[in-house]
This record gives structure tokens, C-alpha cells and sequence, in this order.
């Protein structure tokens, strides 16, 4: 009776280990015929601020002419360059040029040495200053966060400045966006992935600076099972800016696409600076798709983390996990989200890092995607397209966005992802493990019995 119950343990032992080898084979097959093959090559070109878009004929007047006889530039509603000047030679200048002259009082230098004496006064967080090229003022804006008793020291100080300097009370708070196009998320919070860049041997995502700290390890997915990277540089705060390595090394299947939402994405063809006036678009993980005018450049934001200068300035809205996001126009490559006040309901107001600045410092290429066609695409637009009016511009080239992560394109990366046909191994595994071990059970029963049996036999 008891061999008997010896056996059926054992034939029911086998057929599991047996079944298990069985199911775990189904589920490797199952997996590595489910995974979509190889992507093709995707042919790209990188797009270094050397290169970059120009941002109207404005720019380069205001440089040829220099800060004592301009005060910046802006498009206006009908498309034309306007030129702040501030002499009558000035203005014949920007005429000839084809652009439209504005005669004003105070000059870039004016405004430069105004926002001198506000970063040398004591900090005050919830404030921020911009130069107002329009309305040829330097406009000083405080948030709720801001005392009384800090906004009158604050109002003594641009007293001290001039008559050109107004105060703005604004709704909200100042705030850094944490919590794009594609969502990427660490310890630290959520953010949104930027601009794919380059340095030539490795690939990387460019996004905020506040977003996390050096050595933080990005995830596409709450569980932490689909890893983006870790970041490997950052400048926060006096810039917003950091460079995610992408833990394999390179990036997706479209690296110059950003998402907009819905599966869509945009081509990304270039790089440049944004111009007052210029209508804008920028995406993010918690907001989507948005579009804005530039409203100012170089401002200075007083966050409570710290202060960070040289921002764009935007009436387009954001919100929490927005940071990071890509902005651009027209194709073209700008900044990515910094911080703001308000949100997408009531509107707000939404700062920028140039990435121009942040390409420089980290000494890395803009990742640009290729033409329709199938051709790599020029670095930029050509100069002599200037900035598109601002009823007229648009994103950019639509595009279909896959993933923020490369593709698994090898066996290994298949069979090493738990996801895919890990569970399946595992199960062989063990399923071959039992197998052997019900062999070897068997073979030491069988032995012991034998024994047993030649002991009574020869006495």
C-alpha cells in the first residue's frame, strides 16, 4: 500500500513538472512573438545653438545698434518687427531695415542697471522682475506668499530706481511646476520629458532642473518597473535645467518627436530663441497641449526653492507635472517649463529655461527628427524666415509618438524584461528543477528498496 501511494506521489510530481515546463515554454513563446520586432533605423540630425534659428529680424537690430539706442523688440499683432529705439537715427535704421521704429525714453541699459539694483536688494520670494519691452518699463510683480511689510521694502527700493519701474500685485503663487510631454517619474515627484539631446555617444532627456536632484532614477510607470534614466546634471537654482541619461543608452524610435497628446506628437526641426510677441506652444504630462504669446525675456523669478534669472516669460498656462515640457513653435525648439502661477482653468502665467542656455552649458546637441520625406532634417529653419505672425504660427509637422523609451530590439532585452518572458523562464526553471529533483527522489527510493529487498534474499 505504501509503495503504491509512493507512486502515484511521484507519477503526479512528474506530470506537474512536466506541465510546468510545458506552460512556462507557451508563455516564452507567447511573449517573444508579442514583441514587436526590430524598429528601423531612424535617421537623425542634431541641432547645437550654433545653428539655431534666428528669432526675427529684431534681434540682430537691436544687437547692430546696440543698448544705449534700443530698449528690445517684439512682433506685433499684425506680424511686423517693432524696435524699441531711442533716437530719431536709430529709427531711420530699423526702417530701412523693413521693420517698424517705437521712439522711447528709457534704453536697455536703463533697464539692465533697474534689475541690477533689484537682485542686489534682499531676496524676497513669491517676486519676479521683467523687462517690458512694449510698454518700456520694468515691471516688478509680487504673488499672495508676499508680506506686506516685504512688498513696501521692495516698493523703496524701485523708488530709489525711477519712474519707469511699476509694481505688480498677481493671483497665485510663484511656484515651480513639479508633480512633455511624457510623464517620467522619481522620488522626488513628477515631471515631464523635454527635448531628446545628444552629446554624440550618449543620448539624454533635457527637462527641469528642480525636478530632482543628481542621481535621481527616473521611471515611465508608477510601479518603477520601466526605468527612463538617472540624472547625471543639473543647474538649480540660477538656471532650471537637467540631463537625464536614458538607462540604455540611446533614446526611443523617434527621439525628435514630442508628445501632444492623444498619441500625436510633433517634429521637432531646430533650435532658437523666442521673440516678444511670438505665439508659442508648449506640452506637458498633466495639462497637454497649450498654446500662449511670449510676453517677456531674461526674467528673474524668486521661487521659494531659490532664484533663477534669464527666463521667458509666457501668458500660456500650466500646472503641477507639467515641468519640464517641451516649448516650441513652428517646429523649432525654445525652453522647457520652468514654474508660474495660476493653472488652466482660471489662466496663469508660465516661465521658461531657454534651452539655447542649457545646450550650451551642458555641452550637448538638440536631437532634431527627420523630414517627412524620410530625409535628416536641416538644422533650422532658415534665417530669412524670421518668426511666423502670431495668428499664423502653428506647432509644427505632426507626427505619431510611440514611446518614451527605446524599444527592446534584441532577444536579451526581451528575455531579460519581467514584463515580457521572465515569468515564463521562471516557471521552466522551476518546473525543471522539481523535474530532476522527483528523478533523483525516485532514484534513491528505488535504491533503498533494492537494498531492502537483496538483504532478505541472502540473509
Amino acid at each position: 500500500m505504501r509503495h503504491a501511494r509512493r507512486r502515484v506521489v511521484r507519477r503526479v510530481t512528474r506530470l506537474a513538472a512536466v506541465g510546468g515546463l510545458l506552460l512556462g515554454a507557451t508563455m516564452v513563446t507567447r511573449a517573444v512573438a508579442s514583441e514587436p520586432g526590430t524598429p528601423d533605423a531612424v535617421p537623425f540630425s542634431t541641432a547645437s545653438p550654433a545653428g539655431k534659428a534666428a528669432a526675427g529680424p529684431g534681434a540682430a537690430l537691436v544687437q547692430r545698434l546696440g543698448t544705449s539706442r534700443t530698449a528690445g523688440s517684439w512682433i506685433g499683432s499684425d506680424g511686423r518687427t517693432v524696435v524699441a529705439v531711442t533716437d530719431e537715427d536709430a529709427a531711420a535704421e530699423v526702417r530701412a531695415a523693413g521693420a517698424e521704429p517705437k521712439m522711447v525714453r528709457h534704453s536697455m541699459d536703463d533697464f539692465d542697471s533697474a534689475t541690477r539694483t533689484l537682485s542686489s536688494a534682499p531676496r524676497v520670494p513669491g517676486t519676479a522682475w521683467l523687462k517690458d519691452y512694449r510698454t518700456n518699463q520694468v515691471v516688478v510683480r509680487g504673488d499672495t506668499t508676499v508680506t506686506a511689510d516685504d512688498w513696501s521694502a521692495l516698493t523703496d527700493v524701485t523708488d530709489g530706481i525711477g519712474d519707469f519701474v511699476r509694481m505688480e500685485r498677481v493671483r497665485g503663487a510663484f511656484t515651480t511646476r513639479l508633480n512633455g510631454a511624457l510623464p517620467i517619474l522619481s522620488t522626488a515627484g513628477r515631471c515631464s520629458a523635454g527635448f531628446n539631446v545628444t552629446d554624440g555617444e550618449k543620448d539624454f532627456i533635457l527637462t527641469a532642473g528642480h525636478c530632482g536632484p543628481q542621481g535621481s532614477v527616473w521611471f515611465a510607470d508608477n510601479g518603477g518597473r520601466q526605468a527612463v534614466g538617472t540624472t547625471v546634471g543639473r543647474s538649480f537654482p540660477g538656471d532650471d535645467y537637467s540631463l537625464i541619461a536614458y538607462a540604455g543608452g540611446t533614446a526611443g524610435a523617434d527621439p525628435g518627436v514630442v508628445a501632444v497628446g492623444g498619441g500625436k506628437g510633433v517634429r521637432i526641426t531646430g533650435v532658437g530663441d523666442p521673440t516678444v510677441g511670438q505665439r508659442i506652444f508648449r506640452s506637458g504630462s498633466t495639462s497637454g497641449l497649450r498654446d500662449g504669446e511670449v510676453t517677456a525675456l531674461d526674467v528673474t523669478v524668486n521661487y521659494p526653492e531659490g532664484t533663477v534669472g534669464g527666463l521667458i516669460e509666457s501668458d500660456v498656462c500650466a500646472e503641477p507635472g507639467d515641468s519640464g515640457g517641451p516649448m516650441f513653435s513652428e517646429g523649432v525648439a525654445l525652453g522647457v517649463t520652468s514654474g508660474g502661477s495660476g493653472d488652466c482653468r482660471a489662466g496663469g502665467t508660465t516661465y521658461f529655461q531657454p534651452l539655447t542656455t542649457a545646450l550650451t552649458d551642458l555641452d550637448v546637441r538638440l536631437i532634431v527628427a527627420p523630414q517627412e520625406g524620410g530625409g535628416a532634417a536641416d538644422p533650422s529653419p532658415a534665417p530669412s524666415q524670421g518668426v511666423a505672425a502670431p495668428d499664423s504660427a502653428s506647432p509644427g509637422s505632426s507626427a505619431p509618438v510611440r514611446d518614451i523609451l527605446p524599444d527592446p530590439s534584441t532577444l536579451l532585452s526581451r528575455l531579460t524584461d519581467p514584463r515580457n518572458v521572465g515569468p515564463g523562464l521562471l516557471v521552466m526553471g522551476g518546473s525543471l528543477v522539481a523535474l530532476v529533483a522527483s528523478r533523483w527522489i525516485r532514484a534513491e527510493q528505488d535504491r533503498k528498496a533494492y537494498r531492502r529487498q537483496y538483504s532478505a534474499m541472502w540473509g
